[in-house]
């Protein structure tokens, strides 16, 4: 004896998959945030890590700053992974074999001023790069 089968309408197939479904897409972070932290790329710890970062302000406008900190990260062959000139920040890895991320904050004090933080979950990788960056920053430009 043959069964029949019926077939559900659309919508009541599009219902139940929301239904099942609607838990995934819910939660604290969204889910492009949860996609980016299982890629391994997502910048919430870092941003969460601002209150404990080290902090230092500069004689540099926002973009000459943004600029100086890319060159730099480039010179110490850090691997930026995440960057956002709108956002005002710079996700790397310490190196291309040390994914130890850090995030570079950068804050306008004012026109001619402006404050980088470095933070990360290690406390040693913000210091390395914090001195590093910031001891590159310090230095005299090279007269031409």
């Amino acid at each position: 004896m043959k069964r029949k089968t019926q077939n559900l309408p659309p919508f009541l197939i599009a219902l139940l998959f929301t239904v099942c479904f609607l838990p995934f897409l819910c939660g604290c972070a969204t889910l492009r945030e949860k996609m980016k932290g299982f890629l391994g790329v997502s910048t919430k710890e870092l941003e969460e890590d601002r209150v404990s970062a080290i902090a230092k302000t500069f004689n540099d406008d926002y973009f000459t700053s943004y600029t100086k900190i890319l060159d730099i990260l480039k010179e110490i062959k850090s691997y930026i992974y995440s960057q956002s000139i709108k956002k005002h920040m710079i996700a790397i890895y310490v190196s291309e074999e040390d994914t130890t991320p850090v995030g570079i904050f950068f804050k306008e004090i004012d026109a001619s001023h402006t404050q980088i933080e470095v933070s990360s979950p290690s406390t040693f990788a913000k210091e390395l790069i914090a001195k590093k960056l910031f001891s590159a920053l310090e230095k005299p430009a090279a007269s031409k």
